[in-house]
């Protein structure tokens, strides 16, 4: 599938459905970024249906705590916590994930609502670049780290655990050059200094939210059909957020207009989180592996789905195992017990 400028534009001027409701007393909900824009108002939707526990994964502890404190006025809920993680810190992903083995029980739903868009080439301190590190390391290590626990929710209450990432309709506009599919450390080379030029960090968010796309896919073909646990990428299309803050000259000035114009509200967007949540509760396999746009199962780019798409997605799954198996070595252990080769 291809998504033209205009097709986009018609979308963002589409009506958008009412929020999906479910009843999700007694069970578990985490949603990373939750103290801002889109996980934040997807929360206060998660808050609407009265969950036994609702997690808001936050960097700042300071914005995390306010973020509690609007939720509680808005919602009347009184039960969200705050746990911190920083996704640019791989030791802050660990400890997060090590807490939630010690204290967090089931685990329902997590949502995976992680990006940086920047122009910019910066190196965290685990020497990653950073828009990377948060969306397509970071991010894949704690969906690695949580899934014995949410496989474990669906053995012991019989029910069928939710994993969603949080993608973007940009994947469409982006694919891999022949020098990154030719190479055999396609991630680390995609991640240097070396390759980040201003040209290549100007398509950055792209690129990030294709290998969304990847992981998404990827893992869900090596997740036996018997587990009851179903993941899925999400669009929320072009939303007033926090995202572009980084923009800057006539940049700035272009994404201004586009917000003000064309963009959803950030609560409008965070309906799609919802909807690859707790949708579709009856047939919950039919969002299995799936990129869903506008409340609907939706076809990804051509490129994801060319030979050469096929064979890029498993190769940036080897890459990515044997990288994160550096950072924690549980990593391997559990797609091994979990996943298929």
């Amino acid at each position: 599938m291809k998504l033209s400028f205009f097709t986009f534009l018609r979308g963002q001027f589409s009506p958008q459905p009412p929020v999906v409701k479910a009843d999700l007393a007694g069970k578990t909900v985490v949603v990373l970024g939750a103290n801002t824009g889109l996980g934040f108002e997807a929360s206060k939707h998660f808050a609407s249906m009265n969950p036994g526990r609702l997690i808001l994964a936050c960097r700042s502890e300071a914005k995390g705590q306010a973020a509690i404190e609007k939720l509680q006025a808005a919602t009347g809920y009184t039960k969200a916590e705050l746990w911190l993680i920083d996704l640019a810190d791989f030791e802050s992903v660990k400890k997060f994930a090590d807490k939630f083995e010690r204290d967090g029980g089931r685990l329902d739903i997590l949502v995976e609502n992680a990006a940086l868009s920047t122009r910019k080439y910066e190196a965290t301190k685990d020497g990653w670049e950073a828009s990377m590190q948060v969306s397509n390391l970071s991010t894949p290590l704690l969906a690695f780290l949580l899934l014995p626990a949410m496989i474990k929710t669906a053995e012991e209450h019989a029910t069928v655990p939710r994993l969603v990432v949080v993608a973007s309709e940009v994947h469409y506009w982006t694919t891999l050059e022949k020098k990154i599919l030719e190479n055999p450390d396609m991630l680390k080379t995609m991640a240097s200094a070396e390759y980040c030029t201003e040209k290549m960090m100007s398509s950055r968010y792209l690129l990030t939210k294709l290998l969304n796309i990847f992981f998404v896919r990827a893992f869900n073909d090596r997740l036996p059909s018997s587990t009851p646990l179903v993941i899925d990428a999400i669009n929320p299309g072009l939303c007033k957020t926090e995202l572009m803050r980084e923009a800057d000259g006539i940049a700035s000035l272009f994404v201004a207009l586009l917000l003000n114009i064309v963009a959803f509200s950030a609560e409008q967007g965070s309906r799609q989180l919802v909807y690859g949540a707790v949708a579709n509760a009856e047939n919950p396999e039919a969002f299995r592996g799936q990129y869903i746009s506008a409340c609907q199962v939706t076809e990804v780019s051509d490129f994801v789905l060319s030979p050469e798409g096929v064979k890029a997605q498993d190769r940036l799954w080897d890459e990515l195992i044997e990288i994160l198996g550096k950072v924690d070595s549980r990593v391997p252990a559990i797609a091994s017990q979990y996943l298929s080769a």
